[in-house]
């Protein structure tokens, strides 16, 4: 018995599905843990360890606008991020090992950024361990939830065989 030599389209077809409900529904709650670590980073450093970051020492614990400026700063970067996980799932080879690189990149510009300004050394150092916890954060949430977004999907198709005799011929 012979069989017929497999062509090259009977293999698996393997493509990746998104489900772009799950994906934004975590990138909005990190968002939501991004602002509240930026939130409770600044109280910690400005009640705890008496260091003003991001305003004057007499605008008190909660500082004043740059700190609301900074919460919703740390929101939008969540969703900016979920934003490029989406489309490294889209259309990357490797969407989680280029996120990866692309967040750790940028949370090191973060934290390497404080020490460009003329802030006393207390103040560059509480804000780029803030910055590192958010990078850290933000990059863990949303390549966990990537996770759960992201599907393989492989479908098989079945070989094409050559076409059965037909009604006639003279092998009948």
């Amino acid at each position: 018995m012979t069989r017929p030599m497999p062509s090259r389209n009977s293999g698996p077809e393997i493509t990746r599905k998104v489900d772009a409900k799950t994906l934004w529904s975590g990138g909005v709650a990190t968002a939501v843990v991004a602002g509240l670590i930026a939130l409770v980073g600044i109280l910690v450093c400005r009640w705890l360890f008496k260091i003003p970051i991001l305003s004057p020492r007499q605008d008190g614990a909660w500082g004043d606008a740059s700190t609301a400026g900074y919460v919703v700063a740390a929101a939008a970067v969540a969703l900016v991020a979920t934003g490029l996980m989406h489309l490294l799932l889209l259309a990357a080879p490797y969407p989680r090992v280029f996120f990866g690189w692309i967040i750790g990149l940028a949370t090191v510009i973060a934290v390497v950024y404080p020490f460009s300004t003329t802030a006393p050394m207390s103040q560059k150092l509480a804000t780029a361990v803030v910055n590192l916890i958010l990078g850290v954060a933000i990059g863990t949430l949303v390549a966990e939830v990537s996770r759960r977004a992201g599907r393989r999907v492989v479908r098989y198709q079945p070989p094409a065989y050559p076409p059965s005799r037909t009604p006639g011929d003279p092998y009948s």
